[in-house]
C-alpha cells in the first residue's frame, strides 16, 4: 500500500499526480523486466526468441509470397508458473498445429540443420493446440505452466531420469497438410492427441554457447554436459 501526505488544490490535481506516479512505477517495472532481473537472483524475467521453419515443409506453411512464415515466442517468468505467448504470422489460413516443449531441436545454433540429428526430439510435452483462422494468416496461443529453467519430466519405470525440455516447437496436426511437401501421411508422427500428426513445422534453435534450448536462461557452463541452474 502507498500512503501519501499533504493537501492538493483540487481532486483533479490529485488524480494527475496519481496517474503520473502509476506511470513512473509501470515504466520502472517494465524496464526492470526488460533488463532481465527478477527477485534479485539475476535470472531474466522476460525472454523472446524466434522459431525456425522446417525447410522441407516451408511451402506448406506459407500463407502468401509476400512474406516468410514467422513464429515468435515470449515467456514471462512468474512466481508459481510462467506464461508463454506464441505469435504466428504469414501462415496459410486454416492450418492447425500442436505445440510441444521438447528435449532436442532439429537445428544447430546457426539455424542450419544439425547433421547429427537422429530424428528423435527426445522427451516431449504436449502443451496446446494452435489454429490459424480461415480468413487470416496469423495465430496466437497463450499458456501458463512451468517453463523457464525448470521444465522437466521423468519416469522411473523406464529408468528415465529427470530430463529437461528446453525447446519449443509445433507440428502439423493433419498429416495431409504436409503431403504436398513430400511428407507421407501413412507414416504419421505422434505429436497430437490422436498420435497421428504430421512433421514439425517450426522449432526453436539452441543457444550458441550452452547448446541448450532457449527455455534455459541460466546455463551452468562449468558442468559436462552443460546443465541449467533451476
Amino acid at each position: 500500500m502507498t500512503t501519501t501526505t499533504g493537501k492538493f488544490g483540487s481532486n483533479r490535481s490529485a488524480r494527475k499526480l496519481g496517474a503520473a506516479v502509476l506511470g513512473v512505477l509501470a515504466a520502472v517495472n517494465m524496464a526492470s523486466a526488460m533488463a532481465g532481473i527478477v527477485n534479485g537472483n539475476d535470472k531474466r524475467n522476460v525472454i523472446s526468441f524466434n522459431l525456425a521453419p522446417n525447410p522441407k515443409t516451408l511451402e506448406c506453411l506459407r500463407g502468401n509470397y509476400n512474406e516468410e512464415p514467422r513464429a515468435r515466442a515470449t515467456i514471462v517468468r512468474g512466481k508459481l508458473n510462467d506464461t508463454l505467448i506464441l505469435d504466428l504470422d504469414g501462415i496459410k489460413p486454416g492450418l492447425q498445429f500442436d505445440l510441444f516443449t521438447v528435449q532436442n531441436s532439429f537445428f544447430l545454433a546457426s539455424g542450419s540443420a544439425d547433421p547429427k540429428f537422429t530424428g528423435s526430439f527426445g522427451l516431449a510435452w504436449y502443451q496446446s493446440d494452435i489454429e490459424i483462422p480461415r480468413h487470416s494468416d496469423r495465430g496466437h496461443v497463450r499458456i501458463s505452466t512451468i517453463l523457464l529453467d525448470q521444465i522437466f519430466g521423468f519416469d522411473p519405470d523406464v529408468k528415465l531420469p529427470p530430463t529437461n525440455t528446453f525447446h519449443v516447437g509445433f507440428w502439423f496436426n493433419n498429416p495431409e497438410d504436409a503431403a504436398p511437401c513430400g511428407f507421407n501421411p501413412a507414416a504419421p508422427t505422434p505429436f497430437n492427441g490422436e498420435h497421428k500428426a504430421g512433421p514439425f513445422a517450426m522449432i526453436s534453435v539452441p543457444d550458441p554457447d550452452s547448446h541448450l534450448g532457449p527455455l534455459c536462461t541460466d546455463p551452468n557452463l562449468s558442468t559436462t554436459p552443460v546443465s541449467c541452474d533451476p
